[in-house]
């Protein structure tokens, strides 16, 4: 359960230095690396470790290589992006080292007369495929994944244990989604239809039904516990190669651009319209019906209120600092209102500028 340099490069990649034949099993830091492990440098602050680390060979780019006061003895992958060659290689020792699993239908499992379940899908116990699903090629359902009335899963993805994909949602070849998600419940849409005012007030919130359905594109990941609502009438959509972190919320009729991550615990509200390449940071809240550029980095616990229509960092969140800093700079801005009324007054108070005057 090894590979040579000369196989990674063969398969992924990259130049080797040194010797071509030198076999690797596992990955490791560089601190902690053995002769027979594959380590990486991403950051040229670590440089220093390069130079001592027992690692069996390094990926790193040209120009740290170029950096390096000596190569002798050591053995190196040369790639342009080590961090994501590195992602690349564990995959391939993941694969390497996982169980394979048999394709068929669990016993266990219930499994509608009308589905189309490909022969190399692999159903697990207790898996419920309702009337008109479609499960392609290599698909992977494990326990207690639920698939409602016609939905579509493509080729080669994976639902993890507890997944719960509602009827009539589209998810693209190579999804990968985490345990616990649920894909296509109701978006939160209720009509007010009270009269009246205080205790006379009469009425009831009106549910609005939500007809349209959750389109995912290819090689999304969603997160463990994530929530992606189907929309009101028209579906939400996730574009390709999104990347959709644990826990977060996306409201009905969103739609998230191809290649766009967002991290843990966002909530994102319904219409709201997430442009290509974007980054969405933890904790991040996106008001609805508003519009994010492409290539918009918005950083962790931000608010955002109204559109970014253009590409670049944004900011609303308070960073931490000193509890009694904090306490100061909170009671200035309960008084910035009276501060500022008392500038106006002073500036009232002055004698008016002559005409003239520089």
């Amino acid at each position: 359960m090894a590979f040579t340099l000369e196989e990674l490069t063969g398969r992924f990649g990259g130049q080797v230095v040194g010797n071509a034949a030198q076999r690797v099993g596992s990955l490791a830091p560089l601190d902690q690396a053995g002769p027979q492990q594959l380590a990486f440098l991403a950051n040229p602050k670590y440089l220093a470790q390069v130079e001592t680390t027992r690692a069996g060979a390094v990926l790193i780019s040209p120009g740290d290589l170029e950096k390096l006061a000596s190569r002798d003895g050591r053995n190196f992958i040369v790639t342009p992006n080590p961090y994501a060659y590195f992602a690349r290689v564990a995959q391939a020792f993941i694969d390497l080292a996982a169980p394979k699993v048999q394709p068929g239908v669990h016993p266990g499992a219930s499994v509608d007369a009308s589905a189309q379940i490909a022969a190399s899908a692999v159903i697990g116990p207790n898996v419920t495929v309702e009337a008109g699903v479609v499960i392609g090629e290599h698909v992977r359902l494990d326990a207690n994944v639920f698939v409602g009335r016609g939905t579509r899963i493509g080729a080669g993805s994976h639902l993890y244990p507890g997944v719960t994909i509602y009827h009539g949602c589209r998810i693209g070849e190579r999804a990968i989604v985490h345990a616990g998600a649920v894909i296509g419940s109701d978006g939160f849409g209720f009509a007010p239809d009270f009269t009246g005012e205080g205790e006379a007030r009469t009425g009831s919130w009106v549910k609005i039904p939500q007809v349209g359905g959750v389109s995912i594109g290819p090689d999304v990941e969603i997160g463990a516990n994530t929530t992606i609502d189907r929309g009101a009438m028209a579906d939400t959509i996730i574009e390709e190669c999104v990347k959709i972190d644990n826990l977060v919320q996306i409201g009905h009729n969103c739609k998230i651009g191809a290649y766009t991550v967002i991290a843990g615990c966002v909530g994102i509200a319904g219409s709201t319209t997430i442009g290509r390449h974007c980054m969405i940071g933890g904790a991040v809240g996106i008001a609805g019906h508003v519009t994010l550029a492409d290539y918009v980095v918005v950083t962790a616990k931000s608010g955002v209120s109204k559109s970014l229509t253009k590409a670049g960092v944004y900011t609303s969140a308070f960073p931490a600092v000193d509890n009694a800093d904090w306490n100061k700079s909170a009671a200035l801005l309960r008084n910035i209102d009276k501060l500022r009324n008392r500038i106006r007054a002073l500036e009232a108070a002055l004698p008016a500028k002559p005409q003239g005057d520089a």
